[in-house]
């Protein structure tokens, strides 16, 4: 059925045909191997975005998958970069002071940096430290945050030839934060649950 038809949209007005749709993307995030199917998801989210302007985890979804297209495919990296800017942006209005959202955004400020560190560094690495440092703040618990700021410890230090104890401590916060949070995850769970495999790749750093 056309996604326009206005009997989706009435479809749409309960909970259980968002949840179904969210899970139905959230499945097929899993499958992406290039950047056309990578769209053909970040599409699939925003559609759902449109219907319920409501729901922040829809235009997040877009926001995230964007930022991890241009990390994994050949694209134009700032480009995508900006779009899940854009975003994300969008989901904070919606939900102002989100952990997830502020964790995500300092992802893609991090995935900026990533293109340039030269001469975007000095500039974006405090950003994205700061960031972190907010959405940690929003969210303790929120192993996301953690892990994310792991990984800028990380890459500062392999940059500037210091040590990775900071890092490391990051990590291993990150991955316990994971522990109690899979705790939690079942099949009706949408909220993210990404990243423990970067907390794990960042104390692979720490032998």
């Amino acid at each position: 059925m056309p996604w326009h038809l206005p009997s989706f949209f009435s479809a749409f007005a309960n909970d259980p045909a968002y949840e179904s749709a969210m899970k139905k993307q959230i499945q097929a995030m899993k499958t992406i191997q290039n950047p056309e199917q990578s769209q053909a998801v970040v599409n699939g989210f925003l559609r759902i975005a449109e219907v319920k302007n409501t729901e922040w985890l829809p235009i997040y979804y877009a926001a995230y998958l964007q930022t991890i297209a241009a990390f994994r495919f050949e694209v134009n990296k700032d480009q995508y970069f900006d779009q899940a800017m854009e975003l994300i942006n969008k989901a904070d209005k919606v939900a102002p002071n989100n952990s997830e959202i502020t964790a995500l955004k300092g992802f893609i400020i991090m995935g900026k940096l990533s293109v340039d560190p030269m001469s975007r560094g000095q500039e974006m690495s405090p950003l994205a430290m700061q960031t972190f440092g907010k959405s940690i703040a929003l969210d303790k618990e929120n192993p996301r945050a953690t892990t994310l700021m792991a990984q800028m410890e990380l890459g500062m230090a392999q940059f500037f030839g210091s040590g990775v104890e900071k890092a490391c401590g990051l990590a291993r916060v990150g991955l316990e934060l994971f522990a109690k949070e899979e705790a939690k995850i079942n099949e009706d769970y949408l909220l993210p649950t990404w990243g423990k495999r970067e907390a794990e790749q960042v104390l692979s750093a720490c032998k």
